[in-house]
């Protein structure tokens, strides 16, 4: 099973400073979490001195551990106190599993679905004269599912999706981008499916383009002609000339 953690710090910071030299001594307590039913909770409780950590209390462990002289000494006194074990196994109830519940139903219980915008942007050079690109703006959580869709089957080639993009505001952003030569009378859709939708969006491609658009893929269209004819023509004169005619 995939461990999804998640950490609480407090951080008690403590700066002595001798002249113009500073020593920087952090506490910093962790909680980490693996599953929603709080099975495997394990509380960390590290001391770091100069960004050197030299003593670090596990709940697993269920004791202290010293990773230098200064630290081992420590670790070998508070571990022979019963009363400072218990203090710190304590804190796994009160403060590790308290902020486990507020953590899940103010953030990983809530989902915001996705606005979805379907438009058409101009192809790269290649075999197709039209593209669609399909975006899923500001949603939560991250996991989402964009297809597409052509007279009610999927397509899967001439595809691209980028992967999930974060905003860097818990929100994430997606876009797909399909190529294809337009068909009289065709349906083109994107799906969309996400854990805040309670069944698939299918978004259905206008074909009454505005003009600017239609002209995006006109132009495309007329290329990849003007491109067939002109490696046909080219075709026929290395032919003629390899036969001796010209």
């Amino acid at each position: 099973m995939s461990m999804s953690v998640f950490c609480v710090y407090l951080t008690l910071v403590l700066f002595i400073f001798s002249g113009t030299d500073g020593y920087f001594e952090q506490r910093v307590v962790e909680c980490l979490y693996s599953s929603k039913d709080l099975q495997g909770i394990e509380l960390i409780d590290s001391y770091v001195f100069n960004q050197a950590e030299y003593i670090r209390f596990n709940s697993t462990v269920g004791k202290y551990v010293g990773y230098t002289e200064h630290g081992v000494y420590n670790a070998e006194a508070w571990n022979s106190d019963a009363g400072i074990l218990a203090q710190e196994l304590g804190e796994l109830e009160r403060f590790c599993k308290h902020n486990a519940d507020l953590h899940y139903s103010a953030i990983l219980d809530k989902t915001v679905a996705p606005h979805v915008r379907l438009s058409s942007v101009a192809p790269p050079t290649g075999r197709h004269p039209a593209m669609l690109m399909c975006s899923a703006y500001d949603f939560y959580p991250k996991p989402i599912r964009v297809t597409w869709l052509r007279d009610g089957g999927e397509v899967k080639s001439d595809v691209t999706s980028t992967e999930e993009l974060a905003n860097g505001d818990w929100y994430y952003q997606i876009h797909s981008h399909l190529e294809y030569t337009p068909r009289s009378g065709e349906k083109i859709s994107c799906m969309v499916e996400h854990i805040s939708l309670t069944e698939p969006m299918v978004y259905d491609w206008d074909p009454s383009l505005p003009e600017a658009e239609r002209n995006k893929i006109a132009i495309g269209a007329s290329g990849l002609v003007l491109g067939a004819i002109l490696a046909l023509a080219g075709l026929i004169y290395y032919k003629k000339k390899s036969s001796g005619v010209l």
